[in-house]
């Protein structure tokens, strides 16, 4: 069983999908940080980067966004990476672009169309392409790729032949292309073509407008996160849709209402007053996906850690046991065939992206090797994000990328800690008490300061009292000076201050 479940809040909207009531994908958008993939915007080129072949482009979002030479002579093989589709026999490369220089194509001032292709994530702008693509529900329109296919997911030989002679039949301009999605193999040629020509009045609208517009900003925005999630809902054949707020209820069974006839899908209203996320675990989940740490069913565990290039993943045995045959090949092997589940899911609640290193248990068959990369790959399938994965090591290690669009899980409800500036440690106390006797000796014998009143964190004062605090009263009374101690419980716990007796001013540490 397949549910949607939609938690409305005034400042953030929610999307989780639960399988058989466990959590496998979840999508947090806050109205502060609006999501910006495939948005179309009149950008202007602000700087041309020639060693890298880039450009940077004001789009008008706070940070320019980042365009690279590959992102405007994008060719075949990235559009069927980005679709998942065939192209046949009508796919041809362009050579000539090989040699093409990005000043050649863009010029400082120079007004252009460009999609989102990624979020602007930290001090990072949008990643963006001047090679359109507008998404419907069974097409999309490529209105400057002059290419035209089928999505590969489609494996029925009659429906793909039948879907082929459409696009052949559809008269759109030859310089334009279009793809058939997944969801065209059950819709009628009437229905496909309805969504062409909206499709083309959409890119003309958007045309119009950038040709009217004088200045940079958005021309066109692609679906909110309640369009999403109906859509989601129809084409994951979910049994249930469950929304807590009644005027997104409503919404959401109008825009359900094209697609009625081709999934019964039931659009329920959530009046419990316990919260909708709790009553589903689906808040447990979310605080477990923000751990390290994962616990697996079998005993083992997984450890989660991020770098600045990659992230990793390690696998662990944990108290995992086999008790009844003893065979330990085969033991290690279930606990990695558990944890490519687990890692699957995982990458998609937390939203991880870019290079992953997962680090399986040794196995020292290579048989079992591949019934676990198997295994993983199979699992992945599911994962609507485009992850590409290597072989297994004999080592146990597997890489593998993951396309991501939007900020992690992390990114999303975490900021750095602005004590231990995220390194997660910080100095111990006796690290304290060391730095806290050098600076006492400077105050006293640099700065002339003789009566010196010392405040450190309540917890500080305590270390203090057991270990220095004598010691350092004693170091004072031979520099001749006078110490006297008080605490403040909102310094940091590394933090200590030093203020005159005399003039009751703060002591400042050149």
């Amino acid at each position: 069983m397949q549910e949607i479940l939609l938690n409305i809040e005034s400042k953030e909207t929610r999307f989780a999908n639960l399988k058989n009531g466990k959590l496998h994908d979840l999508v947090i958008e806050r109205k502060r940080e609006r999501q910006t993939t495939g948005n179309i915007y009149k950008g202007r080129v602000t700087n041309i980067l020639h060693n890298i072949q880039s450009a940077f482009i004001d789009i008008n979002e706070g940070e320019n966004g980042f365009i690279h030479l590959s992102d405007i002579l994008e060719n075949t093989r990235k559009l069927e990476e980005a679709f998942d589709m065939d192209f046949g026999s009508e796919s041809t490369q362009d050579e000539e672009s090989q040699n093409v220089k990005i000043d050649q194509l863009l010029k400082p001032d120079q007004f252009v169309i460009v999609q989102v292709v990624k979020e602007p994530i930290g001090t990072k702008g949008a990643r963006l392409t001047s090679k359109i693509s507008l998404p419907g529900r069974y097409l999309v329109l490529l209105p400057n790729s002059p290419h035209r296919g089928v999505s590969r997911k489609i494996e029925d030989r009659s429906a793909r032949e039948r879907l082929k002679r459409t696009l052949r039949a559809f008269e759109i301009p030859v310089e334009m292309g279009i793809i058939c999605r997944t969801a065209s193999q059950h819709a009628s040629q009437e229905m496909l073509l309805l969504e062409a020509n909206e499709l083309l009045a959409t890119w003309q609208g958007i045309v119009e407008k950038y040709k009217s517009s004088s200045s940079t900003g958005l021309l066109y925005e692609e679906s909110d996160i309640i369009k999403r999630a109906v859509i989601t809902a129809v084409d994951k054949r979910a049994e249930r849709l469950l929304v807590d707020d009644y005027t997104t209820y409503q919404l959401c069974r109008r825009l359900f209402s094209p697609y009625s006839e081709e999934h019964p899908l039931r659009i329920e209203f959530y009046r419990d007053k316990f919260p909708m996320f709790e009553r589903f675990g689906v808040e447990k989940e979310i605080e477990r996906s923000l751990k390290r740490k994962i616990w697996l069913h079998s005993g083992g565990y997984l450890y989660f850690d991020q770098t600045e290039a990659m992230h990793t993943i390690d696998v662990n045995s944990g108290r995992s046991t086999n008790v009844e045959t003893g065979d330990v090949e085969e033991t290690l092997v279930r606990i990695n065939l558990e944890a490519t589940e687990e890692i699957s899911r995982q990458l998609k609640i937390r939203n991880v992206g870019g290079l992953i290193i997962c680090d399986f248990i040794d196995m020292r068959s290579r048989k079992n090797q591949r019934r676990v990369l198997d295994h993983f790959k199979e699992c992945m399938k599911e994962d609507t994000a485009k992850c590409t994965i290597l072989g297994m090591s004999e080592f146990g290690l597997v890489e593998m990328t993951r396309q991501r669009s939007r900020g992690s899980l992390l990114q999303t409800l975490y900021t750095a800690c602005p004590y231990c500036s995220g390194t997660g440690t910080i100095k111990t106390n006796d690290s304290v008490a060391i730095e806290l006797e050098r600076d006492l000796k400077r105050v006293i014998q640099c700065q002339q300061q003789y009566a010196v009143k010392i405040v450190v964190h309540p917890e500080m004062q305590r270390h203090l009292q057991r270990m220095d605090r004598d010691f350092l009263n004693q170091l004072a009374e031979s520099l001749n000076a006078k110490v006297s101690w008080e605490t403040d419980d909102s310094l940091h716990l590394n933090d200590y201050k030093f203020v005159s007796l005399i003039t009751n001013q703060l002591i400042e540490m050149s």
